[in-house]
C-alpha cells in the first residue's frame, strides 16, 4: 500500500509505504516527525506508479502547472524514456576517445585491500623477528617509522606483544 501524504509544516508531499504499518513518519524536506494516523492522505493505492503519478499531479497543481502536467507522459513512461535517451556507457567512452574494452579490463583487476597502520605493524610482528626487523618491515609497507614505533609500544603496553628469545611475537 502506498499513500501520498503532506507535511503540515512545510507543505511537502511524499510517498509513504505501508502507512498503516508504522506509528510515525518523517518529512523528507523539513525533517518533522508526524504520527501517521494524523497525516492527511491525498491518495492511496496498491500501485506505486499510480501513487507517484498522483504525487506529481499534486505538485503540478500546487505550482499552477496542471495544464502542462496534463500534456506530459506518465511518470513510469518518462522514466523509461530517460533510460533510453542519450548514449550507452560504451558509446560514451568511445566518443570520449577511451577504449571501453580497456576500461572493462581495468575494472576486472583485483586489488589488495588496503590495510591500516595497525594491521601492517601486527603483520610485521606475526612474521616475527627483532624489533628493528619488525620496524623495517612496517616502514617498507608504508608506515612512517615514528608511527610504527608508537604502535609497537602500544601493543606492548596492552600485552599483545611480548619479547621472546631475542625477538617479538604476538600473544
Amino acid at each position: 500500500m502506498y499513500a501520498v501524504v503532506g507535511c503540515t509544516d512545510c507543505g511537502a508531499y511524499w510517498l509513504l509505504t505501508d502507512p498503516h504499518e508504522s506509528d510515525s513518519a518523517t518529512c523528507p524536506t523539513c525533517g518533522r516527525r508526524h504520527q501517521t494516523k494524523k497525516l492527511k492522505r491525498f491518495f492511496e493505492s496498491e500501485d506505486r506508479d499510480a501513487a507517484r503519478e498522483a504525487r506529481a499531479a499534486l505538485l503540478a497543481k500546487k505550482h499552477g502547472d496542471s495544464e502542462a502536467f496534463a500534456d506530459v507522459a506518465h511518470v513510469s513512461e518518462l522514466e523509461t524514456m530517460a533510460e533510453e535517451s542519450g548514449l550507452s556507457e560504451r558509446e560514451y567512452l568511445e566518443e570520449s576517445g577511451v577504449d571501453p574494452d580497456e576500461v572493462a579490463a581495468a575494472g576486472d583487476t583485483t586489488r589488495e585491500k588496503s590495510r591500516s597502520r595497525d594491521e601492517i605493524v601486527r603483520d610485521a610482528v606475526r612474521d616475527e623477528g627483532t624489533e628493528e626487523e619488525i620496524l623495517e618491515k612496517a616502514v617498507e609497507d608504508g608506515v612512517p617509522r615514528g608511527a610504527a614505533e608508537k604502535l609497537l609500544e602500544k601493543l606492548r603496553r596492552q600485552g599483545e606483544v611480548i619479547q621472546s628469545g631475542g625477538g617479538l611475537r604476538l600473544v
